[in-house]
């Protein structure tokens, strides 16, 4: 039985507000998008409003920032979802919604299973990121860490 599932946190720098011209090709993809994860194999949970979504949760001092959380089973899944279905559209397009951002913008961490994190627990992980390099704490696609034993 498994113990542990993969989280992750991505943020990006949106070039304009969600209700902007400017951003109505990506906010208009977003039901599609998250349906597509929501359905997705090893999908286990993201974060979201009542409206479905999570750009009008702002975590972080600029309103601009926005932010992405979700658990996986395994870094594969993630992997899947995110490289290998339509999601790769919004990553090919994204110059046209978002700004680039210089520090560390995703970062993975294993949780244990049932376990849902909070974004302070997700900017903490990206920090340490940023701070330390990829650890078996906060980690990349590039260099991913094996589950906990």
């Amino acid at each position: 039985m498994e113990k542990y599932h993969l989280a992750q946190m991505n943020i990006a720098q949106a070039k304009d507000s969600m209700e902007s011209e400017t951003m109505r090709g990506f906010v208009e993809q977003l039901d599609t998008i998250n349906a597509l994860a929501d359905n997705a194999s090893g999908f286990v949970w993201r974060l979201q409003t009542e409206e479905g979504d999570a750009t009008s949760i702002q975590a972080f001092d600029d309103p601009m920032l926005i932010v992405n959380m979700s658990v996986w089973i395994d870094v594969e899944s993630l992997k899947n979802f995110v490289y290998r279905s339509n999601h790769v559209d919004l990553i090919r397009d994204r110059d046209a919604w978002f700004d680039k951002i210089k520090s560390a913008h995703q970062v993975l961490w294993w949780v244990p299973v049932g376990h849902i994190p909070s974004v302070n627990e997700g900017k903490e992980k990206l920090f340490a990121l940023h701070e330390q390099g990829p650890t078996s704490n906060a980690f990349t696609f590039a260099k991913p860490f094996p589950k906990p034993e």
